[in-house]
């Protein structure tokens, strides 16, 4: 069996504090049992059943506060998961959304709305959201935690709990304690294995995989690791211009600094070095040395080099390891990345590239196999760099995501709202009807001139635009983080069309659409941001 050992100092950081040696073991004891109730539960679901089940939505983003920060309106994020919504398609589920504030009715009503085969009242008697209240910079499934009232009516909401399920954006400590203490299993990675999805992490899985990938150091902490990393990268490839410093936890690429060696020179000193790190680029406008430094000292990263060529692209595959040991691929995608370092992710087109899909897909399933062998079982996400050299494309893997992602709901959205499903030997994906479907999402559409949009206003644009999605073609667009809007201008679509070119005409639609709509129809406004524009610059 072929293992990845977890070094000592490698890995996450206990964000769900510490119940004690004993206690600890009982909870990994106990959460351990609870998963094997994974099996029947997911056999029913994969067999579409009528077997009534429950599944509790936790959308908590339990990842370092501090890192959320840089992500303009975060809490809208709980947003990101109401794509659960559309199991309610199964007569026989129950979903409890839960969420730290609330969220318009007319924003649940639009997504009961894309339900098909069941009314939108049958529906929403099997649905039950729940509002903490709680506008706090706090990890949601940690108010929920400290509000044993309400757990307690989390028990009585799922009735049973043999046919329950956890699902969250992503999978610590803090879920599993929820998980325990509601007594049903957590459709998630087990916490003692999140280390294998840090930065660090990852460079391990890919050695053991035989996977290519940029030259790096892992576990570093220290500004004396890190001169001592660059230095060594320098020194092995002496015309390296850049390398990235990545804090192993950091989301949506917000933790990467962008270092540039000294110009005019093949062996920097020291204190060249030095005075280089201290004027790195930050992906966000709100970091600095000192808290950048900080941060790495507790959750440590890894220094890389930072690849440049000539039709460089950025695509990922989605996969996952299922309660059966299965390894299946979910998708693939070309990444949209920008912001001020070119790192951040800010959206994706589905399928990736004829061109290298069946690449990157061959280079995840290693990894995926790494994973399986020691003992994951969830979604994951593998993220590449490909660029063109003779006779093909290399392909360095850069990164694994053990949770849902950036590229999770809008295909999942696809999944639900069309009854189709993935042809892994091509990586299309193929409706019902035999028609293979394509969109472009993001998180990141937004324009100060859509601010002070209310979503019953949004909604009532959609209705006299016909850009929502049309359940008889299977095309158009779908919405999320409609909440975000008022506050920050900002919301994301997926726009699923019969091409890609289809798809790329629906965004131009929403775009026009949305412009009009807020008077701006050939004016840009300073601050908006449409990346559409960045895709399609990407993959010229």
């Amino acid at each position: 069996m072929m293992t990845v050992v977890n070094p000592a100092g490698e890995g996450t950081r206990d964000r769900g504090g510490d119940p004690g040696a004993d206690g600890e073991a009982r909870q990994r004891a106990e959460f351990a049992a609870l998963q094997a109730r994974l099996m029947p539960i997911w056999r029913s679901l994969e067999e579409r059943s009528l077997t009534p089940h429950t599944s509790v939505v936790v959308p908590s983003l339990s990842f370092d506060q501090k890192e959320l920060a840089k992500i303009q309106g975060v809490s809208f994020y709980e947003e990101r998961l109401l794509f659960t919504l559309i199991r309610l398609r199964d007569p026989g589920a129950t979903v409890i959304y839960l969420t730290s504030q609330p969220i318009h009715p007319d924003i649940v009503e639009y997504y009961l709305s894309l339900l098909r085969g069941v009314s939108v009242r049958n529906a929403r008697d099997r649905l039950h959201m729940l509002c903490l209240y709680d506008a706090s910079s706090q990890a949601l499934t940690r108010k929920i935690l400290d509000r044993p009232r309400l757990i307690r009516r989390l028990r009585e909401l799922i009735r049973d709990p043999d046919r329950a399920y956890l699902t969250c954006f992503n999978s610590t400590i803090l879920e599993r304690r929820l998980s325990l203490e509601l007594g049903i299993p957590l459709n998630g990675v087990d916490p003692d294995l999140l280390w294998i999805g840090t930065k660090s992490g990852s460079r391990r899985v890919f050695d053991r995989a035989g996977v290519d990938q940029a030259r790096g150091v892992a576990n570093v902490r220290t500004v004396d690791e890190v001169l001592d990393a660059l230095a060594g990268l320098k020194e092995a490839e002496p015309g390296l211009a850049r390398a990235v410093v990545k804090l192993n936890e950091s989301f949506a690429g917000a933790g990467n600094a962008l270092f540039t060696y000294p110009p005019g020179s093949a062996a920097p000193s020291r204190a060249e070095l030095a005075r280089a790190l201290e004027g790195m680029a930050w992906a966000s406008s709100t970091e600095s040395f000192d808290n950048f430094t900080d941060t790495l000292a507790e959750m440590g990263g890894i220094v890389e080099e930072f690849v440049e060529a000539e039709g460089l692209r950025s695509p990922s595959a989605q996969l996952r390891v299922n309660p059966d040991g299965s390894v299946a691929l979910i998708s693939t995608h070309d990444q949209v990345l920008g912001g001020p370092t070119g790192q951040t992710y800010l959206g994706c087109r589905f399928p990736a590239d004829e061109a290298y899909r069946a690449l990157i897909q061959e280079q995840a399933l290693k990894v995926g196999d790494v994973l399986q062998r020691n003992g994951v079982v969830s979604r994951f996400a593998v993220d590449f760099l490909v660029y063109p050299e003779a006779g093909g494309w290399r392909c360095l893997a850069v990164e694994i995501n053990l949770r849902m992602g950036g590229t999770t709901p809008p295909f999942l959205a696809l999944q639900f709202l069309t009854g189709g499903a993935i042809e892994e030997a091509t990586g299309q994906f193929m409706a019902r009807g035999k028609t293979p479907k394509f969109y472009y999402a993001t998180d990141n559409l937004r324009s100060p001139a859509y601010k002070g949009l209310l979503p019953e206003d949004f909604v009532d644009i959609l209705a006299a635009h016909h850009v929502d999605f049309d359940p008889f073609s299977e095309t158009g667009a779908v919405f999320h983080m409609i909440g975000a809007v008022s506050q920050f201008g900002k919301l994301g679509v997926t726009c699923i069309g019969d091409s890609v070119a289809h798809a790329d005409e629906i965004y131009r639609k929403v775009v026009r659409v949305l412009d009009q709509e807020m008077g701006t129809l050939g004016e840009p406004e300073a601050g908006a941001f449409h990346p559409f524009e960045a895709a399609v610059r990407g993959m010229e």
